[in-house]
């Protein structure tokens, strides 16, 4: 964390203060002081969405390198045809990420090795024939899920409370926010740890210490109920 030279060279003396230039702390310090969880959400669950007589579901939460499940049915005219699973993709358009063979009775599991990280619509698409292009009609319904990066992440907030951060943002016990060596501030970070997710801005440098790639605010950790160094999920989203 990336606090003002008076306060960043404190921790250094200090290492007992949570930020991250000594490698963060627990949340099992004394006086840690409460914050506000309700902006997390349960992300280990999977959604549905249906149209055009067909439906589709998958976990809208998953690590890079993991494997994504998507399964579901489509019209019994086009059982025995291949469907494609398709990403969204800012530059690229509709990317095709995994395929599979529909069954008689038009079900289907498709399964994504995933290895782009990012926050993308996917829908299903449906190739008429062997060897033909998928393509999805007009009313086809799109999933939104997340492909997190593992990385490591700390907590700071012990002995900085009160003092600006190096977005110019004053830091509080309620503050959520992440430090980051280079994303620019403000730019909207999505977390993943425990099952639970939260989108958070980056309001800090750092961190420096520890090998860790992210710093937590501790309202942002207590938020996901992470309580010391943990290897987290993370993924910046587009402004």
């Amino acid at each position: 964390m990336a606090l003002l030279a008076g306060a960043l060279a404190g921790a250094f003396a200090l290492p007992a203060f949570a930020g991250a230039s000594s490698g963060g702390a627990s949340l099992s310090s004394g006086g840690a002081s409460p914050s506000s969880g309700s902006s997390a959400q349960p992300g280990d669950v999977t959604a549905t969405v249906s149209g055009g007589g067909a439906t589709l579901s998958a976990r809208i939460s998953t690590l890079l390198h993991h494997q994504l499940r998507f399964v579901g049915q489509v019209p019994s005219a086009d059982a025995g045809r291949t469907v494609v699973i398709q990403r969204l993709d800012r530059q690229a358009g509709w990317v095709d990420t995994a395929s599979t063979t529909a069954g008689r009775d038009g079900s289907f599991t498709a399964v994504w090795q995933t290895n782009h990280i990012g926050r993308f619509q996917t829908r299903l698409a449906i190739a008429p024939s062997r060897g033909s292009a998928a393509h999805a009609s007009s009313d086809t319904p799109t999933l939104q899920i997340t492909v997190y990066r593992p990385a490591v992440a700390t907590i700071f907030g012990q002995g900085f409370y009160g003092q600006k951060t190096a977005c110019g943002l004053t830091l509080r016990h309620q503050t959520l926010g992440v430090a980051h060596r280079t994303l620019p501030c403000g730019t909207k970070v999505a977390i993943y740890y425990g099952g639970r997710t939260i989108v958070v801005p980056v309001i800090d440098r750092g961190p420096y210490a520890n090998h860790a790639d992210w710093d937590l605010t501790e309202a942002t950790a207590r938020a996901l109920g992470m309580q010391e160094t943990e290897t987290i999920g993370a993924v910046s989203l587009p402004g």
